[in-house]
């Protein structure tokens, strides 16, 4: 295969530029763009068409799971490899449905990156054996997390409020009105048949999306 093209997108700039430097160690792999959120993400990808993005899925503004959508709604062939600090079966299955192509965690080694890479730009799937066996067991098992009824965005919101943070604090966070955030909020806990924010993050840890 000829060069490998990729867009990097990444809150943290320091992370951008160690994953940039690792990549480019490779010389059939090259990074030609790089954004800080999902909003730059989309306006990058159409400008400069990577045959590979590699995103983050935690991101102020809009997430990363908007912008996969939001991405593959402007060409659905994109090829997007989600590299997460999240270790738990519920944000590859979530990233996986809305059409990403791979998922690995941040702890994952450098060369199962460069070789998720690989195999995505041919246009074949890749998840880290760890996170895939997790799927798998939730699945032969019949489990369905709680909070699969949320949709992405009540997900979002529902991840903040699980970490403490308030309604106001979500709304800057997500570049929402605080009226909204209090809409979501409403929805999750209806869904969820929760109270409250030590519900939720009761609930959030049951799933494993929250250290105890």
């Amino acid at each position: 295969m000829s060069q490998i093209s990729i867009m990097l997108v990444d809150d943290h700039a320091v992370v951008r530029m160690g994953f940039k430097m690792l990549l480019e160690s490779d010389t059939d792999l090259k990074v030609i763009a790089e954004a800080e959120n999902g909003e730059a993400a989309i306006k990058y990808y159409v400008e400069h068409k990577p045959n590979v993005v590699v995103m983050d899925i935690t991101m102020p503004g809009m997430g990363g799971i908007e912008a996969i959508e939001r991405i593959l709604a402007k060409d659905s062939s994109a090829k997007i490899l989600v590299l997460s600090a999240h270790e738990d079966s519920v944000h590859p299955k979530r990233i996986l449905n809305v059409g990403a192509m791979g998922y690995l965690t941040k702890r994952s080694a450098a060369e199962e990156l460069i070789k998720a890479i690989r195999t995505i730009a041919t246009g074949k799937k890749y998840i880290e054996a760890s996170v895939a066996q997790q799927m798998a067991i939730q699945q032969l098992s019949g489990e369905q997390s709680p909070v699969d009824v949320l949709s992405e965005r009540e997900f979002e919101v529902f991840m903040s409020l699980a970490r403490g943070k308030t309604t106001n604090e979500i709304a800057e966070s997500l570049f929402l009105s605080p009226r909204t955030v209090g809409t979501h909020l409403y929805n999750i806990k209806q869904k969820l048949n929760a109270n409250n924010s030590a519900e939720i993050a009761l609930i959030a840890m049951r799933s494993g999306l929250l250290e105890p």
